[in-house]
């Protein structure tokens, strides 16, 4: 229900934003919005058509994984963490080893992978639902743990960075770190206390605790590299685990003397289905945020906030980077652009530029992830998951630029 007040909010708000700039004579604001809508569908579309590709890839591979027992392995693995975080979900279930896979490929910045991985859980987890049409406790906390985004190694936006001419392409790298973790560990805390998960388990505090330990100890590792090692060693850790992930599937198959090739095409013809599933709610959702970008909305917005912190006496020099962080839980694209833009104006090397990057980093794009996700399964009552995501997001994004700060300034 939330999320229909919202989608219908963001038509309502950008049609009183394109009345007020009538007003003011702006008469070509009705075809920016109109034009706006058709491109957006198309995009939602083209999306879809590009994940269709990924999603035949990895759900064919995942299938091999399964039928070879990587994926129960997988699950047992994280077992004692996650019987605690998705009680709802029965201990040695396929979801365990799915929701695991997904979360590594997010953690090392494989996008392209932890989609299909993340689709084929919510998938599984929708085995259990019993009101289809209703997210159940697993799935949102599942979708949180997406949509804050632990990302360990920024590969993209590193990339970014390097192609703008960035003196050091990789600094960004132990804010976005910072920023991340403390999203994901607000999202956690918090979905646990409304779940009523005791925190004061011992295997969660440790669990918790250990990945605290293990992000400190990457922040110190990478602090002591040189940019062109740090370009280096993170792209190499990536790339290497994921496709020795691949390699383990089909020598798991092989052990199991499973038909590879037929078990492949089976899993990859479920990623077809999937893709083409999605498409309403990703035209749906992207449309709706087009129209009210191409309003005007986004910058009256933005200087509105600009305008109560001048007030407030608080330094704004990060504020000309604030349109990232409005659109990042919208759109992931939009928020790109919006980052690069910001480095062909002010520089890469500039602190805009810098606190763009930390913002990008700190979280996933919320909307694009609920209609994604619950799309694929059918799901139209998410209860409280926009909500926390949302408080995922302004938590990510205001660790991003306090980061920016204590690295930067």
């Amino acid at each position: 229900m939330v999320l229909n007040y919202i989608w219908v909010g963001f038509f309502v708000v950008a049609f009183l934003f394109a009345v007020v700039r009538t007003m003011g004579g702006d008469l070509s604001v009705w075809s920016s919005i109109m034009e706006s809508s058709f491109s957006s569908a198309a995009n939602a579309f083209e999306i879809s058509l590009y994940l269709t590709g990924v999603l035949s890839l990895w759900l064919g591979l995942m299938k091999i994984g399964e039928r070879g027992g990587v994926i129960q392995a997988l699950g047992r693995l994280v077992s004692p963490l996650f019987v605690r975080l998705f009680p709802g979900v029965p201990k040695g279930h396929p979801a365990m080893g799915s929701m695991f896979m997904n979360m590594s490929a997010n953690m090392l910045g494989l996008d392209n992978a932890a989609t299909p991985l993340g689709l084929k859980a919510m998938n599984e987890l929708q085995e259990l639902n019993k009101e289809k049409d209703r997210a159940t406790d697993a799935m949102i906390m599942f979708l949180i743990l997406n949509a804050s985004g632990l990302c360990l190694i920024p590969i993209s936006i590193m990339m970014y960075r390097a192609q703008a001419g960035a003196a050091n392409p990789t600094d960004v790298f132990l804010p976005i770190l910072v920023a991340t973790f403390i999203a994901t560990f607000v999202g956690i805390v918090s979905l646990c206390i409304r779940q009523k998960i005791r925190l004061s388990d011992p295997v969660l505090i440790g669990w918790l605790t250990g990945m605290a330990a293990f992000v400190g100890g990457i922040v110190w590792f990478f602090s002591s590299l040189s940019q062109e090692a740090v370009q280096i060693w993170s792209g190499f850790i990536a790339n290497f685990l994921l496709f020795g992930i691949i390699i383990v599937f089909l020598v798991a198959g092989l052990r199991k003397r499973i038909n590879l090739y037929d078990t492949f095409i089976e899993g990859a013809k479920e990623g077809f289905t999937t893709a083409v599933k999605i498409i309403p709610y990703l035209v749906a959702i992207l449309v709706a945020i087009g129209m009210f970008r191409a309003s005007g909305a986004m910058d009256y917005i933005t200087m509105g906030i600009v305008a109560l912190f001048s007030a407030l006496g608080i330094d704004t020099d990060w504020a000309e980077a604030l349109p990232t962080a409005l659109m990042k839980p919208m759109s992931g694209s939009g928020s790109r652009g919006m980052m690069i833009d910001l480095m062909n104006i002010y520089g890469p090397d500039s602190f805009v530029a810098r606190v763009s990057a930390s913002i990008q980093g700190s979280t996933d794009t919320m909307f694009y992830v609920l209609a994604v996700y619950f799309g694929s399964v059918g799901v139209t009552r998410t209860r409280y998951a926009v909500s926390y995501a949302l408080l995922a997001d302004i938590v990510g994004s205001i660790s991003g630029v306090v980061a920016a700060y204590i690295f930067f300034r």
